[in-house]
């Protein structure tokens, strides 16, 4: 599996970026490979996630929340027959700022070892996240109106 964790802080009440990160239907405007969120549910625990990736890659899963605690922790996993992955987010109030932690993991890519090794030459899942958690922030904090442009 492998594994990335990241942390930042927002200048906003803990509600504000909790609430913004819970409606998954944000994700593509801050996370730069998301294509498309869609809820499989009426109340938002399964979703279907499309994703792009390196050199025209696409890729799809269903996800389910184990854990919604409204401003502290959304965590999930992937459903079976999907993608492997799985990841928690905690919010952490500070005064009038939130700092926001991200965990995720996914399994290994096809082709072991070489696989990967070529997966992390095309992308940086470290400096990905890094990115998406500052375009976040950004969207939050009202620096900019509503994030990537597709």
């Amino acid at each position: 599996m492998q594994r990335v964790e990241r942390s930042i802080r927002v200048s906003a009440p803990v509600s504000k970026v909790y609430d913004y990160w819970r409606d998954f239907q944000n994700f593509p405007r801050f996370m730069e490979h998301v294509e498309e969120v869609r809820l499989l549910d009426g109340d938002g625990t399964l979703s279907h996630w499309k994703f792009k990736g390196p050199l025209g890659t696409k890729a799809e899963f269903d996800a389910r929340l184990t854990s919604d605690k409204p401003n502290k922790e959304i965590a999930w996993n992937s459903t079976e027959g999907s993608i492997q992955t799985s990841g928690a987010v905690t919010f952490t109030e500070l005064n009038d700022n939130t700092q926001v932690h991200v965990v995720m993991q996914w399994a290994d890519p096809p082709a072991g070892a070489v696989g990967e090794a070529v997966s992390r030459l095309l992308q940086d899942p470290d400096k990905m996240l890094e990115e998406d958690l500052q375009r976040f922030k950004d969207i939050v904090e009202g620096r900019v109106g509503s994030g990537l442009s597709r």
